[in-house]
């Protein structure tokens, strides 16, 4: 059955020999929008660019037209076209990286395949993204033996890069401390202190490390943090959901952290759900099983894991009936980024105007930004709400009126003002954090001000004097 013949509509193709429109509104025509949306929280779930969509539409009749064909013969040509991309981008082998839904599942792939012992720790910051420090505190909190222990770091921004690595450290030996009767041996391979011999691993430390948090957006120095845990004999799963397609020039062959992951599907602008998941060769031996597990899982026990390992990339590359179209358009999603001017050009406007629009933000609302230096932010800008700040903590805010203002906030700025940027508690005080994209400019910034206005004078009358 020949596939149905199909004419893009506007936006959804282009010349690549034709150069593309300026920054800025102008490129919202390759983009779904709708008219009148003010979109500046593209960092939640990314923004598919039309000429994406399109390619996947395509692919989905491809599929659909013999889905034998496509799983059995062909779709493996793709996907390894796609993890080259990807390694090559993030600098590392194309055989340490795969593809899963998400970066939740990356992580959860990592933690669920370490062989825990009773007195292991994982350690997590105040700031760690929910979902990341949930899976953790499951692994504690479970019924069954063997359990690691949680340790939080409390960040309270801004913060310089300094501080921030004058407080790991000190952290990493804290545990030990804490732990003084714990065997921390068992430590990653790049270690100085590793040793091989299986009999001298006893227990382990697990920092979960953010390159970017969530809420506040800040850019952490992440790959010193790597540098200081590999010195303590401390293994480092690194959360990059924000990372790719925002932060310049990721080098892991470099960074060398344990495990790393991030989202393709937002900065890069891929297709929901798609995310890599870097395994060096050195660390493979860990991830016994994919998460879930795949019909290639290699029992410890035969003569195949003798010989090929776990079969990391091999597990990951069929994980049942799923829709694989997010991990087949990466090349074109390249394409249209190459198109637009490159990651340089891309990430230099996003970043000027991030700086540009949560200054004008900030006139605005009359508030001020998180990151006066600049140090802490990429494309991500945090601006403090125009509302009350705590001197000490649950004075105006405990964790249900929180919930009520967030919640508020959310509808009225989606139903009523037709726009969105993330907004959260932090440190005593309601900030929003902003996502710079080659589609906004700092108008969208001044909307948004007066948006926020209007709803914290409603929030001061009928939550906080209610």
């Amino acid at each position: 059955m020949p596939i149905p013949k199909h004419t893009p509509g506007p936006g959804e193709t282009y010349d690549p020999a034709q150069p593309p429109p300026p920054f800025g509104h102008a490129l919202k025509q390759y983009f779904a929008f709708q008219d009148e949306y003010v979109n500046l929280n593209h960092g939640s779930y990314g923004s598919l660019p039309l000429p994406v969509v399109w390619a996947a539409s395509q692919l989905a009749y491809e599929i659909e037209s013999c889905p034998d064909i496509f799983h059995r013969l062909l779709y493996q040509e793709k996907l390894d076209k796609s993890r080259e991309l990807l390694a090559k981008f993030v600098h590392a082998e194309t055989d340490e990286i795969v593809l899963v839904g998400n970066a939740t599942s990356a992580l959860n792939t990592v933690l669920r395949n370490f062989e825990w012992r009773e007195g292991d720790v994982i350690v997590l910051a105040s700031t760690t993204y929910p979902s990341a420090a949930n899976t953790s505190r499951y692994l504690a909190d479970r019924s069954e033996q063997p359990r690691p222990t949680i340790h939080t770091i409390e960040y309270g921004f801004p913060l310089t890069h300094a501080q921030v690595l004058d407080r790991f450290r000190p952290e990493m030996r804290k545990v030990k401390q804490l732990h003084a009767n714990t065997q921390f041996t068992d430590v990653p391979p790049s270690s100085p202190s590793f040793v091989a011999d299986p009999a001298a691993k006893k227990n382990k430390i697990v920092a979960v490390i953010d390159a970017i948090t969530a809420n506040p957006g800040v850019l952490m120095p992440w790959q010193e943090m790597v540098r200081v845990a590999r010195e303590e004999g401390v293994w480092t799963l690194v959360h990059a959901a924000h990372s790719i397609g925002q932060e310049p020039n990721i080098n892991l062959d470099e960074a060398k952290p344990d495990f790393y992951l991030s989202n393709v599907h937002k900065w890069l602008m891929g297709k929901r759900g798609c995310a890599i998941l870097y395994v060096p060769k050195r660390n493979q031996y860990i991830i016994k099983t994919s998460v879930p597990t795949s019909d290639e899982y290699i029992s410890p026990d035969t003569k195949t894991y003798e010989e090929k390992g776990t079969g990391f990339v091999l597990q990951h590359e069929y994980l049942g009936t799923t829709d694989l179209t997010p991990f087949m358009v990466v090349p074109e999603v390249f394409a249209f980024r190459a198109w637009l001017g490159g990651e340089e050009a891309i990430n230099s406007y996003c970043r000027k105007l991030a700086v540009d629009g949560a200054k004008r933000l900030a006139e605005v609302m009359g508030t001020r930004v998180l990151d006066e230096s600049g140090e802490l932010t990429l494309n991500m800008p945090n601006i403090q709400l125009p509302l009350p700040v705590e001197k000490t903590p649950g004075e105006l805010y405990p964790p249900e009126l929180r919930t009520k203002i967030n919640l508020f906030l959310q509808s009225k700025l989606l139903l009523d003002w037709k726009t969105y940027a993330a907004h959260y508690y932090h440190n005593g005080a309601f900030w929003c954090r902003c996502s710079a994209q080659v589609f906004n400019e700092v108008s969208d910034f001044e909307y948004l001000g007066k948006a926020f206005n209007a709803l914290c004078k409603e929030v001061e009358v009928t939550l906080l004097r209610g």
